[in-house]
């Protein structure tokens, strides 16, 4: 069997439905190509603006920003799927045309007890679809080989977002960029695109979310736009 092939049948078992409503969002079907953007700053370059713009399906994650008409092309202007978590930090970004995307609602530490709060940033009219940590968490847990349940550990929003690329969509071409834990597995503090920073957060493991997507970056299908 195949990778692609065993992905399909051990992965998505249990997720169908969330690659099915994913693909809705999507500006063509069946799903060729998806791009996920992580929140890493990038310099202009029309050839990765156009590769995103390109995909039928992008995603995107917290504090995300996309170009604007008349300035230098950076990261594209499309957002189809918003994975987010209770702490973003919005942006102008974060809930513009809200109501013509998919908000995929990450919280893994709800499974470790973490209370649920409700940021007054949210529109009120806000429709969203909590990832299912029961579905996600054990295989991402296994996968990046942490003890994710005695430490009470969690997997970046980024990171999230590209399993869930990888891993649901395994006959489509992933197109990553914006992730600086691959470059940089060690750092302590994230830079955002959309400037200003914070630190890495205790509960993550970066170190292993780059091992296990540069393990990505050898098959042909996924690639990796710096």
């Amino acid at each position: 069997m195949t990778l692609i092939a065993e992905r399909a049948v051990t992965i998505t078992d249990g997720l169908d439905h969330l690659r099915d409503l994913m693909t809705t969002y999507a500006k063509r079907a069946p799903v060729t190509s998806v791009a996920v953007l992580g929140n890493a700053p990038l310099g202009p370059s029309d050839a990765r603006a156009q590769a995103i713009d390109e995909s039928d399906l992008v995603i995107r994650v917290n504090s995300f920003v996309l170009d604007l008409p008349g300035e230098p092309r950076v990261q594209g202007s499309r957002a189809d799927v918003v994975l987010w978590n209770r702490i973003t930090r919005t942006t102008r970004f974060t809930f513009d045309r809200y109501r013509e995307r998919l908000y995929l609602l990450a919280e893994p530490m709800r499974f470790h007890g973490r209370p649920e709060v409700w940021p007054m940033s949210w529109p009120p009219d806000l429709g969203f679809v909590p990832i299912p940590n029961a579905e996600v968490l054990p295989r991402i847990g296994d996968e990046l080989d942490i003890p994710w349940r005695a430490e009470k550990l969690a997997p970046t929003t980024g990171f999230t977002a590209a399993w869930l690329a990888v891993n649901l969509f395994p006959e489509s071409e992933i197109r990553l960029s914006g992730f600086s834990f691959i470059d940089n597995p060690g750092q302590r503090e994230w830079t955002y695109q959309v400037g200003g920073t914070s630190p890495v957060g205790p509960e993550h493991r970066i170190e292993a979310e780059a091992r296990v997507m540069t393990d990505w970056l050898k098959e042909e299908r996924v690639s990796l736009w710096r």
